[in-house]
């Protein structure tokens, strides 16, 4: 078996470096799935209704309508109105079944349950949310309440530390009383550059008392990406830990001048060392400003937050480009905890696991949020291990366990061991569960419950999955849509351009026809308003006008997704993964999903090239194998058996090395460029023959494909 090593450190995992024990990347050929047992089909074929009957309906409710309209005013006069109302009734009735008819009637009853559980808790969130509006309550308030009711219960637990609600408010008073004492106020922007500990959120938080804006900068970046993240949220300070020094250092001096850098060390008494040529002068030591702060509460002078002033940026993972820095209010992180807190079902009491870096929304808001609004304690981890998961979880006795992105199956690749079922996890959350590997997860570690979510940082188009329906990120509800005005609309499948009619406006889907999400915006509306980013031309972008009528507008996700005849939603693909290969398009993340199992739930980026003198683009597939376990001689076999011929790879490229964002996200941008060129690239290389069987891809091959001597 090979292991690959996944850590939120670092862009690269290679086999040890910037890593825990483990983050598997392969599995025992005894756990690879029959890809005949996990294929879960989200579409279907279009029924087209013959048009005599779609007539025939059409032409019965013009009958009907005034004719029950007559006999129900006739009713009314002669018999009285509860004969009235019963006939009224009535005629409802009849007019449902002739329009939309007795299917709209089954769908109804199968989905309310769902869609009433979800329009509770909805209400719930709206309450709530309206509460703290009127009070004019930020994140530091509410806080602040729930450490005077139980000041000596955890708060954040992490491997090394256990801090109280009490110590947690301590330190967030101190780091307020130091920066408002050296002249930071509200609408003031510090950056945050620090891993997962107890100090990073009450850093946070304690500059939050003061009113000023945290970007919160992920740890992964370095150089021109970290400058750049620096600079676009418009920091003057930044405070970063010790282990930063040198990443902080090499471009301190491009930082520009008025940029205040305070060091959080491990060691209180830890030397700083001065950097040569750093206009910011030496950076200054935060521990033993803290010592000497008063902890009790903040300082008299110090102007605070509003309900919907900012409070933290996050930023977008850069999976496309530069991090762009999206806004987060308080209203907004209001909004984010407590919605997946009732729709979710989560408790006070939970006691809740996210090995997931806190500087992005899922970790940060969503897990971390319970601790501060809602009470419950947070267990984090410095870094993610697949192997340490589960026994974590039964260490800390956690309740609710949380994942993101390739996360899962990472775990699941790991051997069986005593603590997959000996813990007292009972639901676990998070956006990336794929429904190839569902049921193999939640069987084998005995999980009740599935919350899978759905939805971006700086976007409203928010959605969960709330009875734990295998593979679905979420639902529309087919009996009361308006209530939560999401939609998938018509778009190009490669551009995400949305498609007009002749009016000019958007169009929405049918069921089982993938299209863009969006959201529609409503302007102080904290459920519907889109703060965007720092950088209102990046937001821009995100905003689509003339949706369903004129003037309107709405959040585009950027995402395809499909609905099932029940609303519950799936994942296709992002817009531009998708291409089109021998007249059909290919979703990227079905065949990874396909692919990955065969390899044994490896790592797997799916993306198209060009072949000169060829058609559209063909699939090419980048396995991270570095011992090399997959046999490529069997490959082409079984992937002939899992999908259709236009969806298979035609290149094969085995990996050493892979790049993973801080939300287990893999990056494909730079080997699409790359292609198919042995010149290029120093990793194996193989191509599809005629009969399905994989060769070596070599240089003189290459050069027939650019002759186009060989054809696919």
């Amino acid at each position: 078996m090979c292991t690959a090593d996944v850590s939120t450190d670092g862009g690269a995992a290679t086999g040890g470096a910037n890593t825990t024990d483990d983050g598997a990347a392969g599995a025992p050929s005894s756990t690879a799935l029959n890809p005949q047992q996990v294929t879960i089909s989200i579409e279907a074929p279009e029924v087209l209704k013959p048009p005599k009957k779609t007539n025939f309906r059409r032409n019965i409710q013009w009958i009907l309508t005034p004719a029950l309209s007559a006999v129900t005013g006739l009713i009314f006069y002669y018999h009285g109105p509860w004969y009235g109302v019963a006939s009224l009734y009535a005629s409802i009735i009849a007019l449902l079944l002739v329009r939309p008819g007795w299917r709209w009637f089954y769908i109804a009853a199968v989905t309310t349950p769902r869609d009433t559980v979800a329009l509770f808790a909805y209400i719930r969130v709206l309450l709530f949310i309206k509460r703290q509006e009127r009070k004019n309550v930020n994140i530091g308030d509410i806080f602040e309440a729930n450490v005077a009711r139980q000041p000596d219960k955890l708060a954040i637990v992490s491997e090394s530390q256990q801090w109280t609600y009490r110590q947690v408010n301590e330190h967030a008073n101190r780091v307020a009383n130091v920066f408002h004492s050296h002249g930071y106020k509200k609408g003031d922007v510090v950056g945050l550059l620090l891993e997962n500990r107890p100090e990073f959120v009450a850093t946070w938080l304690g500059l939050s008392k003061i009113g000023v804006i945290t970007p919160l900068i992920n740890t992964n970046l370095r150089g021109a990406s970290l400058q750049h993240s620096i600079t676009v949220g418009q920091c003057t300070a930044l405070i970063y830990g010790a282990s930063f020094r040198s990443a902080v250092m090499d471009i301190a001096k491009d930082l520009p001048a008025h940029v205040g850098l305070y060091q959080f060390n491990d060691e209180s008494n830890q030397e700083i060392v001065a950097s040569e040529g750093l206009s910011q002068g030496l950076a200054q030591q935060l521990n033993g400003l803290l010592e000497t702060a008063a902890k009790d509460k903040v300082a008299a002078g110090a102007a605070r937050a509003d309900h919907h002033d900012k409070l933290v940026y996050i930023y977008t993972s850069g999976t496309t480009g530069l991090p762009k820095a999206a806004v987060i209010t308080h209203s907004r992180y209001f909004f984010i905890a407590a919605g997946i807190h009732f729709t979710l079902g989560f408790k006070d009491q939970d006691v809740f696991y996210t090995p997931l870096p806190l500087y992005h929304t899922a970790g940060g808001v969503m897990s971390m949020g319970q601790a501060l609004l809602f009470g419950s304690t947070v267990v984090i981890r410095k870094k993610f291990s697949a192997s340490g998961y589960f026994s974590d979880c039964a260490r800390f006795k956690c309740t609710v366990g949380q994942y993101i992105g390739e996360m899962a199956r990472y775990i699941l690749a790991t051997p069986p061991a005593p603590t997959d079922r000996n813990h007292q996890v009972r639901m676990v959350f998070g956006n990336g569960l794929r429904p190839q590997i569902w049921p193999q997860f939640v069987e084998r570690f005995g999980i009740r419950k599935v919350g899978e979510f759905y939805g971006a940082t700086e976007g409203n188009a928010n959605i969960m999955n709330n009875d734990s329906t295998m593979g679905a990120i979420g639902f529309i509800s087919r009996i009361m849509p308006q209530i939560y005005p999401i939609s998938i609309i018509k778009a190009d499948p490669h551009t995400g351009e949305p498609l007009r009619n002749d009016k000019g406006l958007c169009e929405r889907c049918e069921k089982d026809e993938a299209g863009v999400f969006v959201g529609k915006i409503v302007r102080g509306n904290p459920c519907r308003e889109f703060l965007g980013y720092v950088d209102q031309k990046a937001s821009s972008k995100k905003v689509v006008h003339d949706v369903f009528s004129k003037g309107d507008m709405a959040f585009i996700s950027g995402d395809l997704l499909v609905a099932d005849e029940r609303g519950y939603l799936y994942f296709k693909d992002r817009t531009g993964d998708t291409f089109r290969w021998k007249g059909e398009n290919v979703s990227t993340s079905e065949v990874e999903a396909q692919l990955s199992n065969l390899a044994g739930y490896k790592d797997v980026i799916v993306y198209g090239v060009s072949i000169p003198h060829t058609e559209g683009r063909a699939g090419m597939a980048a396995i991270y194998d570095p011992v090399r376990e997959v046999k490529v001689s069997q490959l082409g076999e079984e992937l002939a058996k899992s999908l259709p011929s236009y969806a298979r790879p035609q290149f094969l490229r085995f990996l050493r090395r892979i790049d993973l964002t801080g939300t287990f996200k893999l990056r494909k941008v730079e080997l699409q460029q790359q292609g198919f060129n042995p010149e290029l690239i120093e990793d194996e290389l193989f191509y599809a023959q005629p009969d399905g069987v994989y060769a070596p891809l070599t240089l003189s091959v290459y050069e027939r494909i650019l002759r186009n001597e060989l054809r696919f």
